[in-house]
């Protein structure tokens, strides 16, 4: 089994892929994507995305962190690649699967998923720019607005010369809508020679079985449900059969926060950080702590930092006066 932990632009930032490694069960994670379009980029950008670099390219817990490039030249993204990885990157991932409308106006992402030979020809580009032992993988999804190209985008991956390639089990026109279609990754699994690892709507041990089941394999890279649950991935390693109670996770809210002081965020930007965090715990995580709505209706009109922390901390009953409207499921 490898569990991998996603590159997730604008949530797993340093300090979250710190937390979340050192809470354990994760065999690598990657960066937020670095977009790169036209000559090399100065050290201080890979390191402000990718600060692990100065750390032997592992979080503080020792879990390895590949540099993720997203960019649609060939040979602009094989020597941003050479670079990140003289720099100190154990690997390199392309990103083939970024849904945002910006990115894909810009011929980057999930639109290089309508060119396969593109697509092939960036990841060959890459293989030869960085040294054989270095891992070159990629992230894709099953097609841009269908899945009619799903087998050919994945050999074009393979014959490019990635080491592994991650499948977002849907399209990008289906963003993240539920379900995801981890059939269609057993269906790549089979096709390729090459390690094939589900991504995709595994938010708790159940939607892991299932994803297993379908896609025909153990791997695994979790993205929002890592948020969403911390304690995710100690639970598919069988470490905990139940979820953790609230006060673990607030310690988990608030090593968060301290990370983000650490990295000079200002206390506005903490407070918003921590509350974007709950909403995503909010919508997915309510059976395992019911309050979490009212929580959120608690810390949604703060901003004092302080006041933050205290009511992670203490969190109010899904049932306190004027919390009626937003009750426990």
């Amino acid at each position: 089994m490898q569990l991998l932990l996603a590159p997730m632009e604008g949530l797993m930032d340093p300090a979250m892929r710190g937390l979340l490694t050192a809470l354990g069960g994760y065999d690598r994670a990657v960066s937020e994507f670095v977009r790169v379009s036209q000559g090399l980029l100065p050290a201080h950008v890979w390191h402000r995305y990718c600060p692990e670099l100065l750390t032997g390219g592992a979080t503080a817990a020792g879990t390895p962190v590949y540099v993720q490039i997203m960019g649609p030249e060939p040979e602009v993204t094989a020597d941003n690649a050479a670079y990140a990885v003289s720099l100190g990157a154990p690997g390199i991932d392309l990103n083939f699967g970024c849904p945002s409308k910006t990115v894909n106006r810009r011929c980057a992402g999930a639109s290089l998923l309508k060119t396969p030979e593109l697509i092939a020809a960036i990841i060959a580009a890459t293989r030869r720019a960085v040294p054989a032992e270095i891992p070159v993988t990629a992230k894709v999804r099953l097609g841009y607005d269908d899945k009619t190209r799903f087998l050919e985008i994945a050999h074009a991956v393979q014959d490019g010369g990635a080491t592994s390639v991650v499948v977002h089990a849907r399209t990008r026109e289906e963003g993240y809508r539920p379900p995801a279609h981890w059939e269609y990754v057993g269906a790549i699994r089979a096709a390729l020679r090459i390690p094939v690892i589900a991504n995709g709507e595994i938010w708790t041990p159940a939607d892991y079985e299932a994803c297993r089941t379908a896609s025909g394999g153990p791997d695994v890279m979790l993205g929002r449900g890592a948020i969403a649950r911390p304690d995710l991935a100690r639970r598919l390693r069988g470490g905990d059969a139940t979820p953790w109670p609230w006060d673990r996770i607030a310690d988990c809210f608030l090593r968060y926060d301290d990370a983000l002081t650490a990295d000079g965020c200002t206390p506005t930007m903490r407070a918003g950080r921590l509350k974007q965090w709950l909403a995503l715990v909010k919508q997915h995580a309510t059976a395992d702590w019911p309050f979490t709505p009212a929580l959120f209706a608690c810390l949604k009109g703060l901003t004092d930092i302080n006041a933050v922390r205290e009511t992670l901390r203490n969190p109010p009953p899904a049932t306190a006066p004027g919390l009626t409207e937003f009750p426990a499921p």
